[in-house]
Parts: structure tokens; C-alpha cells; sequence
């Protein structure tokens, strides 16, 4: 006999989130990427099941780093041959691939199994408001881990919206 009641099917639906990078840091955004891929904030969460959610991040080039870090912190690969280390300085990596730099992130702050390449694959990276015809699919938005209360779900919401909303509701 099941133990399960009810419909499992609604509960591990995937939903797509939208998450607009301007002006946020990097460490604390790569963290709350990597809840939502794992599922964390799911209540039938278990480390063993691959029950996350789709994340959309934008306007990826205007993400900050707190202290020294924009001139210190470099990115490592090895070509595995001799002598083939190359580093890269955040900042030029910057100029040149900043979707990298979050996915980066958000990598290092996944467990390190066979789920994790799987979760990566669910994060999409854009360096701009445009995200094409994937914002169709977002489900919820996040700046800050609040909605507006007149959030209409059916639309598709970009960063300077959410702003333009909750200006709008503080204003009287």
C-alpha cells in the first residue's frame, strides 16, 4: 500500500523564478540561487531528489563584490597540460564573460554530487534586461525574497517593473 496521499505530481512542478542582479552581491545572490536549484525552499525537499526550480538572472554585468575582492579574486583553469594554468582577474572577466562569474558562484555553493550539473543546467544567465522568450515562463520574481502585493503572476515581470511597482506602492 502507498504511504503517499494525494496528488506528488503538483508538488514537484517546476516553477520558474526571475532574479534581477543590478546592484546585489554576488556571494549573497549565489546563495539564494543555490536554495532555490536545490529546492530547499520546497516542503517536500530531500538532499537525495533533484526537486529545484528554474532560475532566470539578469542584467548579470552590473553584480557587486564587498571589499578588495574586485582586485584580488581570479578565476583558475588548467589545461592539464604543463605549465597550462591561466587566471583571469575578476574585473576583465567582467568585461568578458559575466554569466560566468554567477555560475561560478552558485556552482561552488552546490554540493559536490551527481546532481550538480543537472542544477546548473536549470540556470539561465543573462547579462542585460533582455532574456528573450524565456520570460515567458516566470512563475515568481525576487529582489529580495518579497513580492509586491499586487504581483500578477500571468505577466512577465523584468527588474525595472518590480522597482516601477513597489515605487509605486510606497508612494501615496
Amino acid at each position: 500500500m502507498s504511504q503517499v496521499v494525494g496528488n506528488t505530481a503538483l508538488a514537484y512542478a517546476r516553477v520558474w523564478h526571475h532574479v534581477d542582479a543590478s546592484e546585489r552581491i554576488l556571494g549573497k545572490l549565489a546563495e539564494r540561487i543555490a536554495l532555490v536549484l536545490m529546492g530547499k525552499h520546497k516542503p517536500i525537499y530531500d538532499p537525495s531528489v533533484d526537486c529545484g526550480d528554474y532560475v532566470i538572472v539578469t542584467n548579470s554585468r552590473a553584480v557587486r563584490v564587498t571589499g578588495k575582492k574586485q582586485e584580488q579574486l581570479l578565476f583558475r583553469k588548467h589545461s592539464m597540460f604543463p605549465g597550462g594554468l591561466k587566471e583571469t582577474p575578476y574585473e576583465s572577466m567582467m568585461v568578458k564573460n559575466p554569466d560566468h562569474v554567477i555560475r561560478h558562484a552558485v556552482s561552488g555553493m552546490l554540493p559536490k554530487n551527481k546532481l550538480r550539473e543537472r542544477r546548473l543546467d536549470r540556470l539561465k544567465i543573462f547579462p542585460s534586461e533582455n532574456m528573450g522568450i524565456l520570460g515567458m515562463n516566470i512563475m515568481r520574481s525576487w529582489e529580495d525574497g518579497t513580492l509586491p502585493s499586487d504581483f500578477d503572476p500571468s505577466k512577465p515581470v523584468t527588474g525595472l517593473t518590480l522597482r516601477e511597482l513597489r515605487e509605486k506602492c510606497q508612494s501615496p
